[in-house]
């Protein structure tokens, strides 16, 4: 009997830098799902392929409405990109957000929010990817808020509701997602959490759920945990901090943003952890998150 290897992914918010990218292609990955990323260095151009310029860039579906106020709507983007021909990658353009769209296309609500595309390994059957990034989003002028940088539970609705797109069912187990990436807030914090708005936050993880879609951490042990418990959350957590600020490094990590969710039945095929070893973390203040799927026979 012919051996099904496991489909190796990695999920990483890469802060547009360049190393990550000769990181990943010495891992022995087969896709990536990167966010914030930006220009492929030219010494790796010829072992990755991003797929065509529509399925990231949101440039190539926007009118010019931002023309005199940004430079550009972003520098940085969620991308899904092959590393391997172990598998076959179809990726799905962005479209603005119409009500019904082609077999190769994905109506987009946020910019450089979500990419997305078909994985189909060797001998294994396909799954859908998307790549997330929740940005944040400065509150309306009128508010005269003082939340300098803003909310990102705005980003990750907009995000959901793309991903329904290919949600047909209400039976979890006919769908095979696979939705992982940097969601900018903290699973499980309490009210007392300063960075966090709780309650807003928490309905992100249940609409996930609502969908069908299992909440697959990564928690412990899948990863080291911070120690002490940082603020704002509950003594029992299992969170595995993914990030790290300018001002501490991965040794003292503490925060969770990154996050892999899978369609409930295919999730049992997932398995997930958090690269968050100081030795392993790589060189991005994210850490990487490793995902196999699919078993070995």
């Amino acid at each position: 009997m012919e051996e099904e290897l496991a489909t190796k992914i990695v999920c990483w918010n890469i802060a547009k830098r360049h190393e990550p990218w000769r990181e990943l292609v010495a891992m022995d990955a087969d896709v990536a799902l990167l966010q914030e990323a930006g220009q492929v260095p030219p010494d790796v151009a010829d072992k990755v392929d991003t797929g065509d310029r529509e399925h990231w860039d949101s440039h190539v579906w926007n009118s010019e409405w931002y023309s005199g106020r940004f430079k550009n709507l972003s520098d940085r983007w969620s991308k899904v990109v092959k590393l391997s021909d172990r598998v076959k990658v179809e990726w799905f353009k962005q479209v603005g957000q119409i009500s019904e769209v082609a077999e190769d296309e994905i109506a987009v609500s946020g910019i450089g929010t979500i990419a997305a595309a078909r994985v189909t390994p060797h001998g294994g059957l396909p799954f859908i990817v998307v790549s997330m990034y929740a940005r944040w989003i400065k509150p309306h002028p009128s508010t005269n808020s003082r939340w300098r940088v803003g909310y990102s539970d705005g980003s990750a609705h907009r995000i959901i509701s793309d991903l329904s797109a290919f949600i047909g069912d209400t039976d979890p187990s006919t769908h095979r997602i696979l939705a992982a990436g940097d969601l900018n807030m903290f699973y499980g914090a309490t009210h007392s959490n300063r960075l966090s708005l709780t309650d807003r936050e928490r309905t992100v993880f249940e609409r996930m759920d609502a969908l069908g879609l299992e909440f697959l951490g990564p928690q412990s042990p899948n990863g080291r945990q911070a120690s002490p418990t940082p603020q704002g959350l509950p003594e029992d957590t299992k969170n595995v901090p993914t990030y790290h600020t300018a001002k501490k490094k991965p040794e003292t990590a503490e925060n969770q943003l990154d996050y892999v969710f899978a369609s409930r039945g295919f999730h049992e095929e997932v398995k997930v952890r958090a690269m968050n070893e100081p030795e392993e973390w790589g060189s991005s203040d994210h850490c990487r998150l490793w995902i196999e799927v699919g078993k070995s026979v």
